[in-house]
């Protein structure tokens, strides 16, 4: 060591052995560091042809989500422009949100059959096939989130459904309800109406035997209507008649009254004049009989003056006459003309009398005339009715015949409206008591369906839509994706650094080789200064990370220390390689190196590799130290940490041992030693 720190170059070859390890770990972990949280530097198409339905516009609503959180560098574009971009490499990958995105989301919450939405997505692999996989966790989370955007609002119109029909199921009880107490009216009715129909229906058999014989009788009235209306005819004729002479009589009587009237004043104009005569001629005649017979003349004369009235002149001869009589028989003649003076005062009363009763007769002609005018046209109005009467009786007689056919059916019918009406009243008591036990039914219903208030809805719909969350428990969380993959590219760093270490360094010193120094101590003269360029590594390494890239870790103390082990065990190893093979020994390691890569566990769990590597990892040292250093990194058990010590210490132990025995086997020299057939 100390001729190597003479020279400049010497020491500038130590430390590049002591950066080597920086520059490959360190720059690695640097450019992988976050490429999560610089995904918004990739170009990635935006194709936005949704169209709203309705109230809805997800796609827009999409599109602008994914804008404002960043998750990609989105470029708004055209189809055409994306898949032009895709292919010439302008862009990794496209989104297309396509024009029914939300008429499909819709879909569930409308009538007719419902399709899901779909979103777009081309991805060029060949330009970088972990744009897959990442494009893949990216849009998966979209999509979910989208899914329950849509789920939460078919849902939330579920739950107001449901709501619905709870109140539907409530109203329905209370109409079933109702139904009960009108089915129970209704029976009621009906079964009045059956009885009623019962006697209806011997009303009807009743009504059509009565109308039978009232058709038959009708047959009968309107022969005898007819003699009546004919009798009519006769009675009106006969009226007739007795009206022509009323009318005639009615003449006659003016005629009397006229007459007696005039006989009256003729009479009574002589009534004083026959008083005078008889008050002079009485004690004549009594006296003077003889003289009667003259006066008797004067009498006919008298007859003669009267001669207009037939009667008065004819009483006047008879007086005459009489008094000729009187005066063949004088003696007595006064007194007889005394009487006959009474008589005359007796014809005037009479005809006074006469006179009185000729008018009154008269009078009552005249009414009994008139009485016999009307009493002819009601009789004529009569038989213009009976007529009709007779004619509408012929007519009733026909529509008794329909009428009987009529009552004939409707008996037929009434009796199969009875019969109904029974089933009828059977059906509503049926209805009756399966309307009450669908009220309960309903009732009972209405109960067992929830109505949920907006906020339960929406917290229903919110967990329909997204029944089953993930609880996530992350235990020793990784923050970065550089701190996740520090565990794997740090042994890697510092195997390299070994191999490194002694390019520069040799394994074995040749000088000690040809003493007689102990086969032990030249193994640890040759390890030990290799160790310090490996400490000076870690030393590096670890200020880089903690202070160039911010790495955190729960024990700093126990990652220092196990790369510590793991520096030694690496370099006990690689010397021993090199000291055993000589110049091949490089291409071992290197060998070594790589199965180790391999099956370390770095980047994959080991359970995913072929079963070769799963059977050399516990055999191999790198895979120890990447499970210790992410407990002592990340957290955790630490139980793995000390099993890594104690197999980075078997290591050590077994690469001392062997360097010692290729101390041994060195000691030899041979032509083959000194020339060897391969130099690196």
């Amino acid at each position: 060591m100390k001729g190597m720190l003479r020279s400049r170059l010497t020491r500038a070859a130590l430390a590049a052995v002591v950066v080597l390890p920086l520059l490959y770990a360190g720059l690695y972990l640097w450019s992988f560091w976050n490429p999560q949280g610089n995904l918004d530097r990739l170009p990635v198409a935006l194709v936005m042809e949704d169209r709203p339905s309705g109230d809805l516009h997800a796609g827009q609503d999409l599109a602008d989500e994914l804008e404002s959180r960043r998750i990609f560098g989105w470029h708004r574009v055209s189809a055409q422009e994306a898949a032009d971009g895709v292919r010439d490499g302008s862009f990794y990958l496209a989104l297309t949100i396509p024009a029914d995105f939300s008429t499909r989301l819709a879909s569930p919450a409308e009538k007719g059959t419902p399709s899901p939405a779909q979103l777009g997505l081309q991805v060029d692999t060949g330009r970088s096939y972990i744009m897959g996989t990442i494009s893949d966790s990216v849009f998966n989370e979209v999509k979910a989130a989208a899914a329950r955007t849509a789920i939460h609002g078919y849902f939330d119109n579920v739950f107001v459904s449901i709501g619905d029909i709870h109140d539907k199921t409530d109203q329905a009880a209370d109409g079933a309800g109702k139904l009960h107490n009108g089915a129970l009216k209704a029976g009621n009715g009906v079964s009045k109406l059956n009885d009623g129909l019962g006697t209806a229906e011997n009303g009807a058999q009743q009504l059509s035997s009565g109308l039978s014989t009232a058709g038959t009788a009708s047959g009968r009235l309107h022969d005898g209507s007819a003699q009546v209306t004919q009798g009519i005819g006769k009675a009106r004729d006969a009226i007739g008649t007795l009206n022509d002479g009323m009318a005639k009589l009615e003449r006659g009587t003016g005629k009397l009254s006229d007459g007696a009237n005039q006989a009256y004043r003729q009479v009574h104009a002589q009534i004083g004049a026959v008083n005078q005569l008889a008050d002079r001629y009485v004690p004549v005649l009594n006296e003077y009989g003889p003289r009667i017979a003259d006066d008797a003349e004067a009498l006919a004369q008298l007859a003669d003056q009267v001669d207009g009235n037939p009667e008065l002149a004819a009483k006047a001869r008879e007086v005459a006459a009489t008094a000729r009589r009187i005066a063949d028989v004088a003696p007595g003649l006064g007194d007889k003309v005394d009487g006959v003076r009474g008589k005359v005062n007796q014809l005037d009363d009479g005809l006074a009398k006469l006179a009185d009763g000729a008018a009154t007769l008269d009078a009552g002609v005249g009414k009994a005339g008139r009485g016999t005018a009307k009493l002819y046209q009601a009789s004529n109005k009569l038989y213009n009715g009976s007529q009709q009467v007779t004619d509408g009786i012929g007519k009733l007689g026909g529509g008794l015949v329909r009428l009987s056919d009529g009552a004939s059916q409707l008996q037929s019918g009434v009796d199969k409206l009875h019969d109904g009406a029974g089933k009828v009243d059977r059906g509503m008591n049926q209805l009756a008591k399966g309307s009450a036990d669908l009220a309960d039914g309903l009732g009972d219903g209405a109960k067992q369906i929830p109505a949920y208030s907006a906020q339960e809805r929406d917290a229903r719909s919110d967990m329909m839509s997204d029944p089953v969350r993930l609880a996530k428990s992350v235990d020793n969380a990784v923050p970065n994706y550089g701190t996740g993959f520090a565990p794997f590219f740090l042994p890697l760093a510092l195997w390299v650094g070994a191999m490194i270490a002694y390019m520069v360094l040799k394994p074995l010193n040749q000088r000690r080789l040809a003493g007689t120094s102990g086969a032990l101590g030249i193994a640890l003269s040759g390890w030990l200064p290799a160790v310090g360029l490996g400490a000076a590594q870690v030393g590096v390494l670890l200020a880089v990370l903690r202070f160039g890239l911010g790495l955190e870790a729960e024990h700093w103390a126990g990652v220092a220390g196990l790369l510590l082990l793991a520096v030694a065990a690496f370099l006990a190893v690689v010397q021993a390689i090199n000291a055993l093979l000589g110049a091949p020994g490089r291409v071992v390691a290197l060998a070594l190196l790589m199965l180790q890569l391999t099956s370390a566990a770095g980047t994959y769990p080991i359970e995913t590799s072929p079963g070769f590597f799963q059977t050399i990892s516990p055999w191999l040292p790198m895979s120890w130290v990447v499970s210790a250093l992410r407990r002592l990194i990340s957290g955790g058990d630490l139980t793995v940490v000390w099993q890594a010590c104690g197999v980075l210490s078997a290591f050590l132990v077994l690469g001392l041992a062997l360097t010692t025995l290729a101390v041994e086997r060195s000691r030899t020299w041979s032509i083959k030693r000194l020339h060897p057939e391969l130099a690196l």
